[in-house]
Parts: C-alpha cells; sequence; structure tokens
C-alpha cells in the first residue's frame, strides 16, 4: 500500500506541479550561468589583504565613497555619491582604481524574479514553495520507486536501469541528481520559510553604539586595528562613517562577524559573532543559488537541465501508461460473475492480453469481471478465475498489486480453479517471478486450476494463442483469443538485396538488406524518420492482412545505414512467406523495438557470441559493429557449411579484419562436423573458463532447445570456477535471444 501511494504522489505531483516545476527548473538553469560568469571575470584580491589596506586604497581612488563590498564572486565594488549621483565601481583591489561602473544585470533580476514569485510577489513565493515541495516529494518517490525497480536501495548506484529509451533517461538521469534535487528542493523551502519569518536569517537589532564626542580628527582608516586584522577575502561590507555626522561609526560585516568602531579613536565599540542563523543561511543561499561556489552552480545548471528532461520523460511514460489501458465492455458487476479476470501491470501492456481474454470470455456467453489484482476476491458466483500477472524490475510485483500476494496467501482456499498466466522477459534473471509466486501460494493454499502456470516471453501474442488454444480444450469450449497489440508508427523500409540459402535439409533462408529513406536529423528529434537502433534490436515487421506484427533480431546497427535481418521461410507462415518473397524494391512496413537487456555495451571487456542457425544475425551484427576490435569469440552451429552458413563469408572477412578474434563451428549433419554448438563449448572449454574469469559477457541467440543446450554446457564448464548461468544473468554478464 505504501509504495502504491508513492507512486500516486509521484503520478499526480508530476502531472499537476510539472509545468511550474519546469518553469523553475529552466530559470534555474539560466540562473546558474551568473555565478560562474561572475567568478570568471571577477578581480580577486590577493591572499591576507587587510580590510584597513583595501579601504584605504579604495578611499584614495573613489571620492565621496561610503561602502565597500566583496560580492561573492570575489569582485569589490565601492558604492559612492557624486554630488547627487549615486555611484556604483568595480574597483581593483591591488590598486583602488576604478575598472567601471557596476550594476547588476537587469537580465538575471528579471530571472531571479520569475524563479523566486513568478512576478506575483509574496502568492508567487507561496507558489514557488509549493512547487519546492512538490519537487522533494517528487524527488523521494521516484528514487523510491526506482530503488524498488532494482532489487533494492543497496542496487540503487549500481543497478542497470533497464526498459524503454525513456524510461531510461527518466531513471538514469533521476539517479545521477536525485541529491542534487533533494538539496535544492530543501534550501528554496528553507529560504521561503525565512522570508516569511517562519525561520530567523540573522541576529537581532544591532547594537546602539555611537563615536564618542571630540574635536580631534577621523582616526586613518590603514590605522584601525580591528581592520587591520580583518583579511579581505572575508569581508561582506564595510561602511564608512559620514562626514556629516560625528556620531556615526564605522561599520564592517564578515564571514565570522560584525564589529563597531569608533571614528575618531579607532576603539572597537561592539563586536558580534556571526550568529548561527546567518551563518545557515548562508550556506543555504550558496547551496542553492551556486553564488561564490562557481562549481557548484554548474552542478545545479545541470540539474535544472535535468528538470524539463524528468517532466518530459514522465509525461511520455504515464502516457504510455495511458495508452495501453484499454477500455473494457461488458464488464459485469463480481457479484453476478462467473469468470473473474484480475491483472498485474506495470506499464498497462497487461491489459491488453487481459481484455482479449475479457472479449472471448464474453463473446461465449460467459458473465466476466475483469478488475485489477489487489481487488482479488472470489465471489460465490464465480466458477472459474484467471490471473494475468506481469513481473517488474527483479521479480517485484507491479506496484499497484504490491501487496496482493501477502493477501491471496492469507485468504482461504476455495474450490474454484484460480488459473495464473504469467509475462516477462527472459533476459532478466527473475523472469515472471512474481507470477511464480503467485501460483505457487495458490497451489499451497490449496486452490484448484485448469491450467499449469504459463509464462509469455516479451509479450508475445503467438505464445499468448497458444496459451488460448490449450485453454479451449481445457474448457471444452472454442476460444477464440483475439489479441492485436498497439503497434507503433511504421516506416517503409525497401529491399535493396537479398542472399538466399537452400537450407538442406530445413527450410530455405535468405538475408535480407534494407534501407529506409533518411529524413535527418531534425526530422528523428520530433519523431519522424527511423530511429536509432543497434544489432540486437528488434525489427517489428507487420505482414499485409495481418494485424500482428512478427519481430527479427537486427544483424546492424543504425550507423550502418542499412536494416539486415536473416528469415526462413516457416511452413504457413504469414510473415517469414512474405519477407522471403520480397524482390530488390518492395517495401515493407516496420518499426524499431528495443532490445537494451540482449544489446551490447561499449566496453573493451572479452565478448563470447554463441548461436545457431538464423540465430547468428545479432551476433553478426555484434561482429560487424567491433569497429574498436574488442576481444570477440563466436561459437556457430548449423547444419551443413554449404548451406547454412549464414553470414559466412562476411564472418570470415571480420575474422581477418580483427573484428572476431576467433571462430569455432559445428555442424550436426555433415561427417566429423563436431556436433552441435554446446560440443564445440565443451571442447573449448580452458578458453570459456579463461575468458570468463576475465569478466567476459556472453549472449546466446537460437531455438530454445539450444539455448537451454548451451545453459547446461556453460555450467558444467564454469563449475570449477564457482560460477553458472545463472550466476552471470543475475551479474548482467549472460543474455539469451530465443525463440
Amino acid at each position: 500500500m505504501i509504495i502504491m501511494q508513492w507512486r500516486r504522489i509521484h503520478r499526480w505531483l508530476g502531472l499537476w506541479a510539472g509545468a511550474l516545476a519546469l518553469l523553475i527548473g529552466v530559470t534555474g538553469l539560466i540562473l546558474a550561468f551568473f555565478p560562474v560568469r561572475d567568478t570568471w571575470r571577477a578581480v580577486q584580491a590577493e591572499p591576507g589583504l587587510p580590510v584597513a589596506v583595501l579601504a584605504q586604497r579604495a578611499a584614495a581612488q573613489v571620492a565621496g565613497i561610503e561602502e565597500l563590498r566583496r560580492l561573492p564572486s570575489g569582485d569589490i565594488v565601492a558604492y559612492s555619491f557624486d554630488g547627487d549621483q549615486a555611484r556604483a565601481s568595480r574597483i581593483d583591489p591591488a590598486s583602488g582604481q576604478v575598472l567601471g561602473d557596476y550594476q547588476a544585470s537587469a537580465v538575471e533580476r528579471w530571472v531571479r524574479n520569475l524563479h523566486r514569485s513568478f512576478m506575483l510577489d509574496d502568492p508567487g513565493r507561496l507558489s514557488a514553495a509549493g512547487v519546492a515541495l512538490a519537487m522533494l516529494l517528487l524527488t523521494l518517490s521516484g528514487t523510491q520507486m526506482l530503488a524498488r525497480r532494482l532489487g533494492g536501495w543497496r542496487r540503487l548506484v549500481t543497478g542497470r536501469i533497464r526498459g524503454t529509451p525513456v524510461q531510461r533517461i527518466h531513471g538514469i538521469s533521476g539517479r545521477v541528481l536525485a541529491l542534487v534535487l533533494v538539496l535544492s528542493s530543501l534550501t528554496a523551502l528553507y529560504m521561503s520559510a525565512t522570508t516569511f519569518s517562519l525561520i530567523p536569517a540573522d541576529a537581532g537589532a544591532d547594537p546602539d553604539v555611537m563615536s564618542a564626542p571630540g574635536e580631534q580628527s577621523d582616526q586613518l582608516v590603514e590605522a584601525l586595528p580591528l581592520l587591520q586584522a580583518l583579511p579581505a577575502d572575508g569581508l561582506r561590507k564595510l561602511n564608512f562613517p559620514a562626514a556629516d555626522d560625528p556620531e556615526d561609526v564605522w561599520t564592517i560585516s564578515t564571514d565570522v562577524g560584525d564589529g563597531w568602531i569608533d571614528r575618531r579613536s579607532g576603539y572597537v565599540l561592539a563586536w558580534q559573532p556571526a550568529p548561527v542563523a546567518r551563518v545557515l543561511y548562508d550556506w543555504v543561499y550558496a547551496l542553492h543559488t551556486g553564488q561564490g561556489l562557481w562549481a557548484w552552480a554548474l552542478v545545479l545548471g545541470l540539474a535544472g537541465l535535468c528538470i524539463p528532461v524528468f517532466w518530459v520523460t514522465g509525461f511520455l511514460i504515464w502516457r504510455q501508461s495511458r495508452v495501453r489501458v484499454p477500455r473494457l465492455e461488458n464488464n459485469s458487476p463480481a457479484r453476478r460473475a462467473d469468470t473473474l479476470v484480475f491483472v498485474a501491470s506495470e506499464g498497462g501492456t497487461t491489459w491488453g492480453f487481459a481484455k482479449a481474454l475479457h472479449d472471448a470470455l464474453t463473446r461465449n456467453g460467459h458473465a466476466v469481471h475483469t478488475a485489477p489484482l489487489e481487488q482479488f476476491q472470489v465471489s460465490g458466483s464465480a466458477r472459474q478465475v484467471f490471473i494475468l500477472a506481469a513481473t517488474y524490475g527483479e521479480g517485484q510485483a507491479p506496484a499497484h498489486a504490491a501487496r496482493a500476494l501477502d493477501r491471496i496467501a492469507g485468504l482461504e482456499a476455495g474450490s474454484v480453479p484460480v488459473t495464473v498466466l504469467g509475462f516477462g522477459d527472459r533476459q532478466f534473471p527473475a523472469f515472471c517471478a512474481y507470477a511464480e509466486a503467485l501460483d505457487q501460494a495458490l497451489r499451497a493454499a490449496g486452490w484448484p486450476q485448469t491450467l499449469p502456470l504459463e509464462c509469455v516471453h516479451q509479450q508475445s501474442a503467438q505464445q499468448f494463442e497458444r496459451w488460448g488454444a490449450a485453454l479451449s480444450g481445457a474448457q471444452g469450449e472454442a476460444l477464440a483469443l483475439n489479441y492485436v497489440p498497439r503497434i507503433p508508427p511504421t516506416l517503409p523500409l525497401a529491399l535493396e538485396e537479398r542472399q538466399d540459402y537452400a537450407g538442406g535439409t530445413a527450410d530455405p533462408t535468405v538475408i535480407l538488406r534494407l534501407r529506409w529513406q533518411d529524413s535527418g536529423p531534425m526530422a528523428r528529434l520530433l519523431g519522424g524518420g527511423m530511429p536509432r537502433f543497434k544489432a540486437g534490436d528488434l525489427v517489428g515487421i507487420v505482414p499485409p492482412g495481418s494485424p500482428v506484427p512478427r519481430y527479427y533480431s537486427l544483424a546492424s546497427g543504425f550507423r550502418d545505414g542499412f536494416l539486415e535481418i536473416c528469415v526462413r521461410r516457416m511452413p504457413g507462415g504469414v510473415c517469414s512467406g512474405f519477407l522471403y518473397g520480397l524482390k530488390p524494391g518492395d517495401r515493407v512496413q516496420a518499426f524499431i523495438k528495443p532490445n537494451p537487456g540482449f544489446t551490447l555495451a561499449a566496453s573493451r571487456r572479452p565478448v563470447v557470441l554463441i548461436g545457431a542457425g538464423t540465430g547468428v544475425a545479432p551476433l553478426a551484427g555484434f561482429i560487424r559493429g567491433n569497429a574498436r576490435k574488442a576481444p570477440m569469440f563466436l561459437y556457430f552451429g548449423a547444419r551443413n557449411p554449404d548451406e547454412d552458413f549464414y553470414f559466412g563469408a562476411a564472418i570470415r572477412r571480420w575474422l581477418g579484419e580483427g573484428r572476431l578474434s576467433a571462430l569455432s563451428t559445428a555442424f550436426s549433419r555433415i561427417k566429423e562436423g563436431g556436433g552441435y554448438v554446446q560440443d564445440a563449448l565443451r571442447r573449448d572449454a580452458d578458453r570459456l573458463r579463461s575468458l570468463v574469469a576475465k569478466g567476459a559477457v556472453l549472449r546466446v541467440c537460437g531455438s530454445r532447445p539450444m539455448a537451454a543446450g548451451v545453459a547446461e554446457a556453460l555450467d558444467e564448464i564454469l563449475d570449477p570456477l564457482g560460477l553458472d548461468v545463472r550466476r552471470l544473468r543475475e551479474r548482467g554478464r549472460y543474455a539469451e535471444d530465443v525463440f
């Protein structure tokens, strides 16, 4: 429940306070420039220069001087009157000479007023304080959710943030600048509290002092002991005694305290150490504005730049989740429903599958009630229950269902069958862990089931359809699950060339190279044109006459200037048949689906690539993109080198160029071909152990049985190191792309 409340706080504060936070962030970014500029151009006093000497030099050069100020940047400004004309002059502390007039920037003043009060005086200051409080709660709630997503607070700093590019940008920028944003929000709240006198910002009233009467002339400034003892680099301001007021005194304010000096005797009339309230306020002010701390000002500027990024990416994430949650029709009340469907979904995608199941059951005459999992309760009219549960982060429940498992485990078991269908991504070590936990709790409590637990990988429509067919058989009724995924905007790709392989006993295969019309960086920035992609990402192809896209691993990256895939024509395959029949010049509609758990990050660590059949496609893309010639080793399995050694010529060329360090093959249909790819791994066990010991990352692509055989072989090979595939996966060093 607490997690759910944090999520709601984060969402609604981000939406409603986001616009004002955006304005404060932009103006804060602008204001952060001025301390850097001022420090850069300031003329600093030499270290240890006494205030008395500085004042004497200034008085000798500036007629009618009344006050000296040291700005946070280090600049010295003399305030004087030239007749009736007030003047402010920057002076050189080494000589007292006037460097020019000093005038605060009108732009800076305008932006500061906009930043502090939205140009609305006290009501605006209250609003700004409210936005600061909202930013504090946003940062705290976002940090809490990020820690949960990464698997705990210990992984908050080092854990790998996964998800869509927008989610990664939102999470990474938040992780980097969370502390800065918390500090900025707290200091803003403190300064607002001092503005409205809720917290003192300085000492009380000044002491009532005056110079002693007398006829003697004023004490020379350079002879005043206190001013000789105080360094200029700690000066805040020095007020000269007024010429027309014989009772006026010298007044000095420094970082360590304030003093009042008799103008004739030089005697210190009073001294007040700097009060704690002022020292604290000075630090708060410096931390919030960067005044006097130019390096910190740069950090604040980065934080200000981050706020628009937060707001835009947060809004996009919210909008994506809203779009993914479909509207359910004919949703019967729970008390009258014979079928209950409960959903746990983090981003909303699982609701699309729930709608397909809901609609199919409704068409068959069932009264169906579909609701979030936290509302789990089996009514007396229910005859069957389904739970569709996605796994979030490192095996956690979606935020809204955080307490559902405990609640379900505490219920007394009934006689109504409860079937669990899980959704997740096999790249995560805890694939469908939440669905597994739900299923185990239900079985332990004694709830029956219609079907055993099934786990759907990467929202596979085909796997969902197979589950529906199994459900139809178990229930004895035809159940058509018409799941139609929401397809992002597609772009046309034109076939440039193709390379055919006979396939031997397997089905014929073709490597297709497609190109897009480049619309330029500006169009891509505005959401048009081909998005950037990496080898190992997926391309979704929408075949004519079918609403369901098919995904193919990419054997090229955006910088290659083309998009390359390897397609095996499957018997009756709608998309593979369509693609296999393409001729140069033909066009297809496609979109990019990031696959961040599988793609390779830039690194000098060794890379072990293991693939079989068409699974070599993304591995070939990794090798193609290895321009830095990092150590890369390929283990490839196929049937016959003359028929299905896909990318064979290119792989041999890359081996000669140094993009590939070594190649090991296994061909299962020829004599002395070496068997299967896992056999090649066992033959090379010593080198594999050495590579893994050096920190190698592993990527596996191919059929599910092949991946299982590879994992078994690697567990045997790595056992002497105390490692296995599970541990490597948990450390982000092992990932699969299986089909």
